[in-house]
């Protein structure tokens, strides 16, 4: 059975549900990165002073940081000694600098050694006041209305829109990876898991991110010929944040189920896919479905998906109001 294939080829799954990640293994990085990643920077990590703990992403710790000198404050995401995924990730957010809603990169942090080649020691990064969506959703202990959702949709495909075209696919969307500004901007985060295709659909290794979040095609890739659009693969994960914002938990799994992976392989892989409930808008809920095509063949593209009514048709200032009003109110009432 295609459950027991995948299980015996996944024995490290971890838990909780934000946690459940997969990493790949050191892989060879190109040399143009490898430089960058040493070069990029004359900053060094005491240049920091580290004042809280903003959350674990992929291969290192985040914090909120402010620098000694200019008294910027920033986030900065410390990797373990000798994680290439910082690499990759450094790579990418040099490659996205302009990519709208796509967090900024303020500095590479070389490793104290400064060997050739050598993975940075962290990454200075934009700093979003809002903190992440899955921040917001704990904060204001209710689902999001349709109306800020529609502003999350739209800023989130327009940062995917960007990074596509650049050939780089997230792999790991959900709502702890998307953040918020004070005004209601949204911007992806944590491209630890990332990779920049070298062809427009390059092998792409399935398991690696977040399983809950994982497209069927990629949990099950033996029954979709072992290859994956990855392009595809983004926008399902994306579905699935939207839908969480709406209803205000995990949406393939009964509200306070434990994830485990049985649990994930039957609900994603082989369960009909999630649906908002009745009361939803007829537009959100086509937008849903589109994102939640479970052929990736038939999935919506990024470009079809800005074209959609609920996203194009929106007041996108108004939206984006209401989802800073919700920010504000999480901010005000000290939670």
């Amino acid at each position: 059975m295609a459950l027991v294939r995948q299980r015996r080829q996944l024995p490290h799954l971890t838990l909780p549900l934000d946690h459940f990640a997969l990493r790949l293994p050191p892989q060879p990085q190109p040399a143009a990165a490898a430089s960058a990643s040493a070069s990029a920077s004359d900053a060094r990590l005491s240049d920091y002073e580290r004042l809280s703990v903003l959350g674990h992403g992929n291969g290192g710790t985040v914090y909120k940081a402010r620098h000694r000198w200019s008294a910027q404050p920033l986030a900065l995401k410390i990797f373990a000694a000798g994680d290439s995924s910082a690499v990759r990730e450094a790579e990418m957010l040099m490659l996205a600098a302009d990519a709208p809603h796509v967090v900024r990169l303020h500095a590479v942090v070389p490793s104290a050694s400064d060997a050739a080649g050598e993975a940075p020691a962290a990454l200075a990064l934009e700093l979003m006041p809002g903190g992440s969506l899955a921040d917001l959703l704990r904060r204001l202990g209710r689902p999001m209305g349709e109306r800020p959702i529609a502003a999350v949709a739209r800023q989130a495909l327009l940062g995917l829109e960007a990074l596509h075209a650049l050939r780089v696919v997230h792999r790991d969307l959900k709502p702890s990876n998307l953040l918020l500004g004070a005004a209601g901007e949204v911007k992806i985060a944590d491209f630890g898991a990332g990779k920049v295709l070298r062809r427009r659909l390059d092998p792409c290794a399935s398991y690696v991110g977040t399983a809950a979040y994982m497209s069927p095609e990629r949990l099950d890739p033996g029954a979709h010929s072992g290859d994956y659009d990855p392009y595809a693969a983004d926008v399902w994960s994306l579905g699935v944040a939207i839908l969480e914002l709406y209803l205000g938990h995990f949406p393939l799994l009964p509200e306070g189920q434990r994830p485990d992976w049985a649990a994930l392989m039957c609900a994603i892989c082989f369960g009909e896919a999630p649906e908002p409930p009745a009361a939803a808008s007829k537009d959100f809920r086509d937008f849903v479905a589109r994102c939640l095509e479970k052929k990736a063949g038939r999935r919506a593209s990024v470009a079809e998906l800005l074209e959609h009514p609920f996203v194009a048709e929106r007041d996108a200032a108004g939206a984006q109001t209401a989802l800073a009003a919700l920010v504000a109110e999480a901010e005000q009432g000290g939670l």
